[in-house]
This record gives C-alpha cells, structure tokens and sequence, in this order.
C-alpha cells in the first residue's frame, strides 16, 4: 500500500486528549428533513419530492426554526461521542498500521479502526438520535426534550433508547469502514504527503460522507422506523411495537417494496458530505495545531 509521506510519518499521533477539542463543530448538524424524507407511510401533508420542498414547506407550515428542533440534544449527545469517536481512531489507527504496514499507511487499519470507535461513539449518541427523530417527525407531540424523554420512559422503558442500537451499529459499522476508508484513499491522492490542506480536506470529507451514505441508505431507513416506530407503518407490524434489524427490513419490504430501503438517498447524501466536510477539516485543523504545539514544546527542551 503506498506510504503516508515523509510528514506524516514523522508526525506524532493526535493525544487523546486533543480529540475532545474536535467534535462539537459536526454534532449541532441536525438531519432536517431526512428523517421525514425516510417516512415510509408519511401524512399526505408530509410528502416531499426533494430536499429543498421539504425544508421549504416544513419552515412555510410550522415555523421557520421547526427544521431545527432536537438540535440541542443532538448538540449534547454530539460531545461525548464524538471525543470517543475521533480519540478511540486516532489511537487505534496509528496502533494497528504500526503493526499490519509499519512507517505506512494501512487501509485495513484505517477500517478496523473506524469500526471500534464507532462502537463507542454510538453508544453515547443513540439515546440523542431517538430524541431527535421523535422531535422532528411530523406532528411530533413533544415540544421540549424534557417531554420526549419523560414520555419514552414512562410509556416504552429505558430499552426504548436502545431498540435501535443493534441496527445502528449494524449501519454504523459498514458506514465507517467505507467512510474512514475513502477518506484515507483520497488523502493519498490529493495530498500524498499527508501535510495540513484545508482544501483536501474538505473535499476527501464531503466525497467520503457522500458514498459512505449513499452505500448504506437502506440501513438508515430501518433505523428511522425503529427510533421513530411510525404509527402508520405499524399497521403492517403485528407485534404492535418494530424490533431488531430483521423486523424493521420486513416492514420496510411489506410497507413500500424494494423502493422504500432507499427512501430519502438524496437528502441522506446532501446531509452528509457538508457535515463530514466539516468534521474532518475541523478535525485536521485541530490535530494540526495541537501536533505543531506539541513538536514546539519538545523542541524548546
């Protein structure tokens, strides 16, 4: 596999510590009109062609800050999680391309490692996302967060934060691996000697965010059937409440056919490659400056 370049071999690995500096600028992105978007049986006031409809007609009818809504969650739940996500990859990355191409660059480390943090990324942030999905359907009941949550746990229990998990990882996972993978591809091709490039950056982050979600649509589609658990679609479920990853792609099939897996594509992808974008030139912009700092100190001694 080519090597990384003589900078960044040279370059000490981002202290964990450094990380949880990083990731608030990407969590405060909220999915907007995705979420509707992956409806499967949505209200006829709550069909939309494309994304620009959508957030249009959704400011037009219920306010311009309604396609804000779950924010603030998403904001807090984004903290945690994205400190474990981008600290537990730096570390793994550099440990286990050390070990499979040492002085180089190893995309199956790059994957490997994607994969673990996403572990412990989504363990923190999968309570926020069903928060938000609830928030953000339409004619969501809960105007507050404080209600939303109050209301799951009265009336589902705790695991009602959890049902989604197995799926979300089941979608996380490959999501990562193509994300982390691509991302690292394209920095060999862009920026082959891996020094700090705003531009690179940013555009390795939109393209890997774009192919990563294109690739795994049908996943998020049963995700968001098992946070939300649309009222309509369960009409079709005879348990009366959608479980597990099985369940929800049976739904999906029985509710909208092959199509529905791929319900909301478009905004999906038009999510992603802004917020990847962002969280990766962030997240180099800080790595490089806290590196640099770093190398002074050791220099100064």
């Amino acid at each position: 596999m080519p090597a990384r370049g003589r900078e960044a071999v040279n370059q000490p690995a981002l202290p964990w510590a450094a990380a949880v500096s990083v990731p608030w600028a990407r969590g405060a992105w909220g999915r907007r009109g995705v979420t509707r978007m992956q409806s499967l049986r949505p209200e006829p006031a709550a069909r939309y062609r494309n994304v620009l409809e959508a957030l249009w007609r959704i400011a037009r009818t219920e306010g311009v800050w309604r396609p804000m809504r779950g924010m603030n969650i998403t904001a807090t739940g984004a903290g945690p999680a994205h400190a474990l996500y981008f600290a537990c990859y730096e570390k793994l990355k550099k440990t286990l391309s050390d070990v499979i191409h040492a002085g180089g660059n190893s995309h199956v480390a790059n994957g490997a490692a994607g994969c673990v943090a996403t572990l412990l990324h989504d363990a923190a942030m999968n309570p926020a996302e069903v928060v938000k999905q609830r928030m953000q359907m339409y004619n969501s009941p809960y105007q507050r967060v404080t209600d939303c949550v109050r209301a799951v746990w009265r009336n589902e229990g705790a695991g009602a934060f959890y049902r989604s998990y197995t799926t979300q990882l089941t979608m996380n996972i490959p999501f990562q691996a193509i994300h982390f993978m691509t991302y690292e591809f394209l920095q060999e091709q862009l920026n082959p000697h891996r020094q700090y490039n705003p531009g690179s950056h940013v555009v390795s982050g939109a393209c890997a965010g774009a192919v990563a979600a294109a690739a795994t649509t049908p996943l998020d589609v049963c995700k968001t059937l098992l946070n939300t658990q649309e009222s309509l679609a369960l009409s079709s479920n005879i348990s009366g409440h959608i479980t597990g990853m099985a369940n929800a792609f049976r739904t999906v099939y029985q509710v909208g056919g092959v199509t529905a897996y791929f319900r909301g594509v478009q905004a999906r992808v038009i999510y992603q490659m802004p917020s990847t974008a962002i969280a990766w030139s962030v997240y180099e912009f800080f790595k490089y400056i806290l590196t640099k700092r770093q190398e002074e100190r050791r220099a100064g001694k």
